[in-house]
């Protein structure tokens, strides 16, 4: 009976498993968005360009046949606009006035997961969440559902099939690449060129890296570099003492994820890490309990060593994605988990996946607590005094969130990115040019995406509050504003997504969002619980 009941649960997780699957697989033909035109004028906006040039506007943005072909300064603000001096609609041509309204290049995600079958996460959730939030291209670093779907969401993406931001496609080193899943080892360089060559036939886009062997990570990032292609590596602590970032810039990598393998290229009076004596890496409390004591043990800031290893990833045209963001419940946990938008815009299973686990990833709150969080608040002064100053010399810094772990939710997760560069140093205008400008050159984009410029696509995120002055006016949320009459309004969140040349409302993206968690809780019974209380 016992071995009856086991194999019956056993068959109904594969059912729901394979249902789910589907589920996160259907991806419904686009019913959203107005457009593409002949012609798409958009009128008296105010421009944020993504050069770091300053504000300004009124201007009337020309777009014509998904490129743009005129950016007209059109008068002065608070002043009348004389006609005459605007650009002329053509028949058939679509006007759309922003006059008081901010606009900026679509954003880049350089992190962004298409969620899976783990999280329970439908496609749809993920892009309208994406879109909602003014996110126009993303680069899927590896999903769970295969190279093979990404692919195939890449192109109905391309041709706006669905509602969807452009998708770069990087596949997992070593990922099957038949169709099934799982992961191959690679020990040797002639199997590392002979993977690299079959996935750049396959139609990707590059190569996640999780670290490997010196000799099989030099030849595979050689033979990826020889196809045109780009890559990036999250550089494990299994691989590390033996293959750090320098390693990887040396060897051909176009950008590093996170910040694992940074300050071990910066080791002075040690090799290793220093590793709790009980410490397993499978135990996520002790790799990420333990990863926030890291950067104390590096070199001291602008000392020979951080020079010299900063100096030469600039001379290396290294791109940094540091994905702040996913990394924030370490150093506040309740701040994350009790974020205002997880009530309406998180799927139960998505909540279920960030609770305590000891086998979902990134779920490592076995007894999380104050020393952990004060090592991890240590540790982001450090980090972000480097990813300042490496700004400042000139080097890469790009927008990437990672969302979908660690109780950051797809969209929300960016605009707080941009929020935590900001607290690193960066004026306003570096954030908006590493969200649009240095996330297309990280991506190999930046001839058709990242500013508005003559001959660029019609990517654009319209919104009604300066964001400059307040990142929080670009969340789904809004930010909270007393009025003069002493009530209370929400304003910002982004207004009009446009990808392409088509006009999506954000907003009602959004709702949409709502609308999928709502029916899923009204089916389920469900509703967000505290961990280990009861109702």
């Amino acid at each position: 009976m016992k071995n009856l009941k086991i194999s019956f649960l056993l068959l109904t997780c594969v059912l729901f498993g394979l249902q789910l699957q589907a589920q996160i697989e259907k991806a419904p033909p686009r019913s959203e968005g107005e457009g593409p035109w002949s012609q798409f004028i958009i009128r008296g906006v105010t421009v944020i360009d993504g050069t770091l040039s300053p504000p300004i506007g009124p201007v009337d943005i020309v777009v014509e046949n998904n490129k743009i072909t005129s950016v007209q300064v059109v008068g002065f603000p608070g002043m009348d606009i004389n006609p005459n001096r605007r650009p002329q609609l053509k028949p058939g041509g679509k006007e759309l006035n922003a006059e008081g309204m901010y606009l900026l290049p679509g954003f880049v995600d350089t992190h962004a997961h298409i969620g899976g079958i783990p999280q329970g996460t439908p496609a749809e959730y993920v892009y309208k969440l994406w879109l909602g939030h003014g996110i126009t291209t993303i680069c899927d670093p590896g999903s769970g559902n295969g190279i093979d779907w990404v692919l195939d969401q890449k192109n109905k993406s391309n041709k706006n099939e669905i509602t969807a931001p452009r998708i770069k496609a990087y596949n997992w080193f070593g990922n099957n690449l038949d169709g099934e899943r799982g992961r191959l080892d690679i020990t040797t360089p002639e199997a590392a060129r002979e993977w690299v060559r079959a996935n750049a036939k396959k139609g990707a886009d590059g190569i996640k890296f999780g670290g490997g062997l010196p000799e099989v990570m030099t030849a595979a990032l050689d033979e990826n570099k020889k196809l045109g292609l780009r890559s990036k590596t999250h550089h494990a602590q299994l691989y590390v003492g033996r293959w750090n970032v320098l390693n990887s810039a040396r060897a051909g990598l176009t950008s590093m994820e996170h910040w694992y393998g940074l300050p071990e290229a910066m080791f002075e009076d040690r090799t290793v890490q220093n590793y709790s004596l009980d410490y397993n890496y499978q135990n996520e409390q002790d790799r990420f309990g333990e990863a926030g004591q890291l950067w104390t043990q590096a070199a001291k800031p602008y000392s020979d060593k951080w020079n010299a290893v900063m100096d030469e990833l600039i001379s290396l045209d290294f791109s940094i994605s540091p994905t702040m963001v996913i990394y924030e419940a370490n150093r506040d946990l309740q701040r994350a988990r009790r974020a205002e938008w997880h009530e309406e815009y998180t799927l139960p299973a998505l909540w279920d996946f960030y609770a305590p686990s000891r086998q979902s990833h990134g779920s490592y709150w076995h007894y999380w607590g104050t020393e952990q969080e004060i090592n991890w608040k240590q540790n982001y002064k450090l980090w972000m005094t480097f990813l300042n100053e490496y700004k400042n010399r000139g080097g890469r810094i790009t927008v990437g969130t990672d969302a979908g772990f660690i109780y950051q939710l797809y969209g929300f997760a960016y605009p707080r990115e941009m929020e935590l560069l900001r607290e690193a140093g960066f004026h306003p205008l570096e954030v908006i040019k590493a969200a649009t400008l240095n996330g297309a050159e990280a991506l190999g984009m930046d001839d058709q995406i990242g500013t508005v410029t003559v001959g660029k696509l019609a990517d654009f995120v319209i919104v009604e509050e300066n964001p400059l002055e307040n990142f929080k006016a670009l969340y789904g949320t809004g930010a909270i504003q007393l009025q003069e009459d002493n009530t209370i309004e929400r304003v910002g969140g982004v207004k009009y997504t446009i990808k392409d040349g088509i006009i999506y409302d954000a907003k009602q993206l959004l709702e949409d969002v709502k609308k999928i968690v709502k029916d899923t809780k009204a089916e389920t019974g469900y509703k967000i619980t505290q961990p280990g209380m009861k109702d």
